[in-house]
């Protein structure tokens, strides 16, 4: 590391760490970001983090002042008028503007700022709202407004052959622009006002992309507003006054537009990416000018004059300011930015922007250099290569996605999925910019409706459709971001996604990257192998109990995940969501025909029949894995009691399954019935498996934070059936098994998520990065995780049968598995 980092220096040293400034990036961060430990933070494009120091100066600020409702004539009223104030200048000259020209309007956020512009800009049926492809749907969304009011509307590319240096041609010359097909909503355009200066369009673009971290040339301003015509090669959509509009949320941290130079008309921004704190407070910088052409259709407290209750009259207010800032405004976190501008102040804007671009290239660099062992590319970065660019060098952004050693694409989910587990947080998805998105990944219209014929949405887990990412991996530095974040990222990049050589152990293929099951794919050598444990779960995500014997149906196991529990919003509720639910012990006495369930929060025991006329019971419809599923109530004393054990309101419901109804839901395969289980009726995992992994965990480095070696049960797994007899992982390979007469089918392996890292002890849930972090080091195939199978019960298609089935599983039964 000390190498590595003498070298990155060597080349960086001049830019990385502030040497000009007051305290280095050391000192930073040990003194204001002691709360991190050893967490990598990567996602500072999303949200920055606020320093500590600021905050120590916002809590004494607050505590030494006294600050009231600016809506009034008191002491405490004028304190908050003049912190405001304040307020509004720093905005001001963070970004250059003079108060003559320019005005300070305080919103909730840089998306309320789009939106207020979108509201009240002059549209009629011959404006144009004109946009670049790369921009954040709270761009795209002021669309919605330019075409309801009878405007027009297109996409533009803006690019230029090669990047633009101080003196070069003029930008008119340089910049090349290409139209999208324009939008309409009304088939006839309304021609009232020609083009004439009472015709006004609006052109938006970010003053950095949040999907590349590409900056756009901000003579982009001036070329819109002067040369327009040019641009639109004469078409008829260019005619009358363009404003400009710059959504600069991501690119001010580093590169706050200079509206000196480039007089743009509005230009939007949120506080926290800029330092972290205060969340909703944002702001819409506006020329003087333009704000006198916007018109809004509410008032309120605070933007009025006076009013008449009773007749149709208002009197708005004339200050700019006041005229568009509805209520009461958040006027303590107001007075807490400048703390935060305090921060950036002595650092420097230029200072902030040379120290992230020494981390942004240094990562791109070495990004790009990753090679698998048969000499294929690693990664592919976006925003990087491309033969034309927007004309602006990139800010501390790096989006990109990886491919395995064979060509194929590694899912964004997977990335970050064990990024999470290495203590590094980033971004994944498109990151609310789905032209950017579409461009980098070349989606067409085709794919991206098929994508999302796929049930693909934003935020979901389908990072890969028909083997094609749907979205990029994003990391992004902030001002206290290190060498060695990068560096840690770097190194679980190599250590989790670059192929090297292979090597055989313990019956399975292993590589240092990644498992296979290509030598699973033969018959493994004559063992016997035993039923050790049964374990039925009635009630989903809750405890579950162990059964010396117990009786097969056609959903599985008797009774197993027959219940579930749902919160009062309709959402059905896991231990990933509410951990406390794995305290919650069940048992089921099939002589009573009773299930008893116990809560350390609970006073008294819950006795739930088992055997109810279902006739008398309400019922629903509900989905779950995109199933319909009936279900069964429960009265209010049963639903109070689960609301107390969880601490939330909820309620408890039962799947008709148990009825031999048809509308549960299904698992993988399609034929096979279920209750509530995600993926399969059974669960298998075997005692030399879980042995395994505990000597894996007890080797090297994986310690847990006391300093004795993490050890696991198979009950962390939740497995109905645990065998022996075998070597580690031998189930991996079998097509099929008996137990007694009964017969499964394996239909793969079973992905694990965080919820094997939730353990509890002396009734207190603990979340740690164990055993997933192992089990990921050498039990990942193509973005899951695998640890046991998942088996479906051949009960045959006769309903009769199934009805009178008497199959019993018990532990001491030989199982004779079959391989292919």
């Amino acid at each position: 590391m000390e190498a590595d980092k003498q070298e990155f220096l060597y080349e960086f040293g001049d830019s990385y760490g502030y040497p000009d400034g007051p305290r280095g990036i050391d000192e930073i961060r040990a003194a204001e970001f002691k709360r991190l430990g050893g967490l990598v933070y990567l996602d500072h494009a999303g949200a920055t983090l606020y320093s500590e120091l600021q905050m120590e100066r916002v809590f004494k600020d607050l505590a030494a002042n006294v600050y009231g409702n600016p809506h009034s004539q008191s002491d405490s009223s004028s304190a908050t008028a003049d912190a405001v104030r304040e307020a509004r200048q720093q905005v001001l000259d963070y970004f250059n503007a003079s108060p003559k020209d320019y005005k300070c309007i305080f919103t909730s956020g840089a998306t309320a700022a789009l939106k207020l512009v979108g509201e009240a800009f002059p549209w009629s049926g011959s404006s144009s709202y004109m946009y670049t492809m790369e921009n954040h749907n709270s761009v795209l969304g002021i669309r919605e407004y330019a075409l309801s009011r009878g405007a027009a509307a297109f996409a533009v590319d803006v690019e230029c052959p090669e990047p633009l240096d101080v003196g070069s041609t003029s930008p008119s010359s340089s910049f090349e622009f290409s139209l999208h097909p324009v939008q309409r909503r009304n088939e006839i355009r309304h021609m009232d006002g020609g083009s004439g200066d009472d015709v006004f369009n609006l052109f938006s673009f970010p003053s950095e992309c949040n999907f590349s971290g590409m900056r756009f040339n901000l003579d982009l301003v001036k070329l819109i507003k002067e040369d327009s015509q040019r641009i639109l090669r004469g078409s008829p959509y260019g005619k009358g006054r363009w404003m400009v509009l710059i959504d600069a949320a991501k690119g001010c941290s580093t590169e706050p537009p200079d509206l000196s130079k480039c007089p743009a008309d509005f230009v939007a921004i949120s506080f926290y990416k800029l330092f972290g704190y205060p969340t909703g407070l944002g702001a819409l910088v506006v020329r003087n000018d333009a704000a006198k052409l916007l018109k809004p259709t509410y008032f309120s407290g605070g933007t009025v004059a006076a009013s008449f209750a009773d007749l149709d009259f208002v009197k708005r207010r004339e200050n700019i300011e006041e005229l568009f800032e509805d209520g009461t405004s958040s006027f303590l976190s107001i007075a807490s930015i400048q703390h935060g501008f305090k921060i950036l102040k002595s650092l420097t804007v230029t200072g902030i922007r040379r120290h992230t671009a020494s981390l942004t290239m240094y990562t791109k660099k070495m990004l790009l250099a990753l090679r698998h062992v048969n000499g294929a590319i690693v990664c592919t970065v976006y925003g990087n290569h491309a033969s034309k660019v927007p004309c602006r060098a990139s800010g501390p952004t790096v989006s990109f996605n990886l491919k395995r050693q064979d060509g194929s694409w590694v899912g964004y989910r997977e990335v970050e999925k064990l990024a999470t587990l290495s203590g590094i947080q980033l971004r994944t998805g498109c990151f609310c910019n789905p032209g950017a998105c579409a461009k980098y990944l070349e989606l067409s219209h085709l794919d991206l409706l098929s994508n999302l014929e796929a049930g693909h949405v934003c935020w979901d887990d389908h990072d890969l459709i028909n083997g094609k990412p749907t979205g990029a991996v994003r990391i992004s530095f902030g001002y206290m971001s290190t060498y060695e974040d990068a560096m840690k990222f770097i190194d679980f990049i190599k250590g989790s996604f670059v192929s090297t050589q292979i090597s055989i152990g313990n019956g399975h293929l292993l590589t240092t990257r990644a498992f296979s099951f290509s030598s699973c794919q033969k018959r493994f050598p004559s063992a016997v192998y035993q039923l050790k444990s049964i374990t039925v779960y009635p009630i989903k995500s809750c405890a579950g109990f162990s059964a010396e014997c117990w009786p097969l149906s056609s959903t599985g196991l008797r009774h197993d995940r027959e219940w579930l529990i749902r919160s009062i919003t309709g959402e059905v509720l896991t231990q990933k969501k509410v951990p406390e639910m794995c305290l919650i012990s069940t048992f089921l006495d099939l002589k009573q025909g009773k299930m008893i369930v116990e809560s350390p929060r609970c006073r008294d025991k819950l006795q739930i029949t088992l055997n109810t006329d279902s006739s008398l019971v309400p019922t629903e419809e509900i989905e779950l894995h995109a199933q319909r599923c009936t279900v069964h109530h429960y009265d209010n004393d049963v639903n109070q009691w689960f609301t107390i054990a969880i601490g939330r309101p909820c309620t408890l419901l039962r799947s008709s399954g148990s009825n031999n109804t048809k509308t549960s839901g299904v698992c993988r395969e399609v034929n096979a019935r279920t209750n509530f289980p995600n993926e399969a009726q059974f669960l298998l995992i075997s005692e030399e498996s879980i042995s395994d992994l505990n000597t894996r965990l007890s080797s090297g480095a994986l310690k847990a934070a006391h300093g004795s070696p993490v050890q696991v049960t198979p009950t962390r797994f939740r497995p109905n059936l645990v065998v022996s007899g075998g070597k580690p992982y031998a189930e991996d390979g079998w097509t099929s098994l008996q137990i007694g007469n009964a017969h499964f089918t394996s239909i793969g392996g079973c992905n694990r998520c965080q919820m094997i890292n939730l353990g509890h002890q002396s009734g207190q849930v603990q979340r740690t990065k164990e055993p997933l972090a192992t089990l990921a080091s050498y039990r990942r195939v193509k973005g899951k995780i695998l640890f046991g199978i998942l088996l479906r019960y051949e009960s045959g298609d006769d309903e009769e049968n199934v009805k009178h089935d008497d199959s019993w599983l018990q532990v001491g039964q030989e199982v004779l598995p079959n391989s292919s």
